[in-house]
C-alpha cells in the first residue's frame, strides 16, 4: 500500500496560534537600581506555538540587561578617579591646554577686566583665559581689544585657561627665586595689606610692616620704585611669593651698628633721622644706633611741646654730648649748633639794672622770669615782697608781666638773680608833727561788759556777792 493510501481522507489541521504581543525594548537601568516588575496574567489555555514563533529570537531578560549595563559601566570607569570625574573637561581646547609642552600662540579678544585679571576669549574652544593686568605695561586694555596670547596651562578648579601675553617683558619662572635670596622688586600698586610687587615676572606681596624699619603711613610713595628685598616665602604650587625690605635693612643695620660704635665720640656732629617724638624728647637714628635728644637740649628757649621743634622723619644735624659704651646710650643736643644767648649776656644786662620780663614758672622756692628767649632769671621767695610770703602764687602767676631788679649775673653757670621787692617804692618816714598828732588822738572808750565778773571758788564767791549786796 502506498503512502497516499495510508493517509487519512481528512487531514487534521492544527489551530493557528494567537499572535503574541510585540517584545518591548529593554530600557537600560542605572547600576544599583532594579526595575520594578509586575506579575503577568496567566492565560487560561496554553496556545499552540507555530513554526514561525519558534524561529524568532528569545528576548533577553531584565536581569541579564542590568548585569550587562553594569559591566559596561565598570569597564568604562576603570582607571578614572573621583577628582577626574568632578573636574573633567571634555572640550578639545582644555585637553590641548592640559597636555604638557603643548603651548600654542593665538590671538584672543578681551572680554572684561576684573581687578587684576583680564578675561580673554580664546578662539577654538569653549573655555576663557585669564591674563594678568601687569602684562600690559603700555596701558590698561579695553573690552574688544585683540591681543596675542600663549596658552600656558589649564586651571581645572576654576575652568579657565592660564594665558601669557605674546611679547610680554617678563615671564614667570619660579626657579629664579628662593627663600633668603636678595632680589629687586618693582612696586606695581598698593593694596589693603601692603604692596604688590613684580620680581622677575612673578607677582609678589610685601606686607606694610616689612616696607621699612619704622611704620609707614603712606605706602603710595613707593609705587613705581625698585626696591632691594629679601625673599621670605616661596610656594610655586600656590603661586605665593612674599618679600621683605625690612629684613634686608635690619641685616645692613647690624653691620652699621658695630661700625658706628667704633667711630662714635663726644663732641662729634652727626646727621640723623627723627625716629619718634615723645613728651621728654625725641629718638634720632644715627645710622645703626638711636640716640636721645632731650627736650631741654632742643633749643635755648624753654620748649613746652617737642613737636614744635622736630617731626618724625625729619633729617637733623645733632651734636654728640655723651656716649655710654656699657649701657649703649647716646645723648644728643640740637641747641649746641646755635650760638648761645649767654655768650653775650654781659653786653645786654648788668647788676642793679631794672628789667621787665614774663613769669614762666612758679615753684615753692620762687618764680622764674624770662628776660628774652633763652635767658631766664630766678626771683627767690624772699625777694618777692617786703613782707613774709607763704605761697609764691599769692604774689605772681605764670604769664604775668613783672618789673624786677637784677641782683647778680653768673654767665658760667647761666644764672641771674632777680628781686621784685627791690623795685617796690619805700614809704617816707613820718615827721614829728605827724607823730604828735597820732599821739594826741583820743583813745576810744572801752566796750561795756555785758556779763558779770566771776571769781572765787565755791561758797567763798557766794559770800563775796552777799557782802557786796
Amino acid at each position: 500500500m502506498s503512502d497516499e493510501a495510508k493517509a487519512p481522507d481528512t487531514p487534521s489541521v492544527a489551530p493557528a496560534p494567537e499572535p503574541s504581543p510585540p517584545a518591548q525594548p529593554a530600557t537600560p537601568q542605572k547600576p544599583g537600581r532594579e526595575r520594578q516588575r509586575f506579575p503577568r496574567p496567566r492565560a487560561t489555555q496554553e496556545p499552540v506555538r507555530s513554526l514561525e514563533h519558534e524561529q524568532r529570537p528569545k528576548p533577553p531578560s531584565m536581569r541579564e540587561l542590568d548585569a550587562e549595563i553594569e559591566g559596561e559601566l565598570e569597564a568604562a570607569l576603570t582607571g578614572i578617579s573621583d577628582k577626574d570625574l568632578l573636574g573633567a573637561d571634555t572640550s578639545s581646547q582644555a585637553q590641548a591646554a592640559s597636555a604638557p609642552g603643548e603651548h600654542g600662540r593665538k590671538q584672543g579678544k578681551v572680554l572684561s577686566i576684573h581687578g587684576q585679571d583680564v578675561f580673554v576669549e580664546v578662539p577654538g574652544g569653549r573655555s576663557q583665559g585669564i591674563l594678568a593686568l601687569e602684562q600690559f605695561p603700555d596701558g590698561r586694555p579695553k573690552p574688544g581689544d585683540m591681543v596675542d596670547i600663549s596658552i600656558e596651562g589649564y586651571d581645572a578648579a576654576n575652568g579657565n585657561l592660564i594665558l601669557s601675553r605674546r611679547g610680554a617683558a617678563v615671564t614667570a619662572d619660579w626657579s629664579t627665586v628662593a627663600e633668603g635670596m636678595t632680589v629687586e622688586a618693582r612696586v606695581i600698586e598698593t593694596n589693603k595689606g601692603g604692596l604688590a610687587v613684580d620680581v622677575n615676572g612673578l607677582r609678589g606681596f610685601m606686607p606694610i610692616s616689612q616696607i621699612d624699619m619704622y611704620r609707614v603711613e603712606q605706602a603710595e610713595q613707593y609705587v613705581n620704585q625698585r626696591l632691594l628685598c629679601l625673599v621670605t616665602e616661596v610656594n610655586p604650587q600656590e603661586r605665593n611669593l612674599v618679600v621683605s625690605r625690612r629684613a634686608l635693612l635690619e641685616k645692613e643695620r647690624e653691620v652699621q651698628r658695630e661700625k658706628l660704635w667704633e667711630e662714635l665720640a663726644e663732641g662729634q656732629i652727626r646727621e640723623g633721622i627723627i625716629r619718634s617724638v615723645r613728651e621728654f624728647g625725641a629718638f634720632v637714628d644715627l645710622g645703626g644706633a638711636d640716640g636721645l635728644l632731650h627736650v631741654s637740649e632742643m633749643s635755648w628757649k624753654r620748649v613746652a611741646d617737642p613737636t614744635q621743634i622736630v617731626q618724625p622723619g625729619q633729617k637733623v644735624r645733632v651734636a654728640v654730648l655723651k656716649v655710654d659704651l656699657e649701657k649703649r646710650k647716646i645723648s644728643l643736643g640740637l641747641k649746641q649748633l646755635e650760638s648761645s644767648p649767654w655768650d653775650t649776656i654781659g653786653e645786654k644786662y648788668h647788676s642793679t639794672q631794672i628789667i621787665e620780663g614774663t613769669v614762666t614758672r612758679v615753684m615753692d622756692f620762687g618764680a622764674f622770669v624770662e628776660l628774652e628767649p633763652g635767658i631766664e632769671g630766678l626771683v627767690h621767695v624772699s625777694e618777692l615782697a617786703g613782707k613774709r610770703v607763704w605761697r609764691v602764687s599769692d604774689v605772681v602767676k605764670p604769664g604775668e608781666k613783672v618789673t624786677a631788679k637784677i641782683m647778680s649775673i653768673d654767665p658760667d653757670n647761666e644764672r641771674i638773680s632777680l628781686s621784685l621787692k627791690a623795685v617796690i617804692p619805700v614809704e617816707a618816714p613820718k615827721t614829728e608833727e605827724e607823730e604828735e598828732e597820732a599821739d594826741t588822738e583820743p583813745a576810744k572808750p572801752p566796750r561795756p561788759r555785758t556779763t558779770p565778773l566771776r571769781g572765787g571758788i565755791g561758797e567763798a564767791s557766794f559770800k563775796f556777792e552777799e557782802v557786796q549786796e
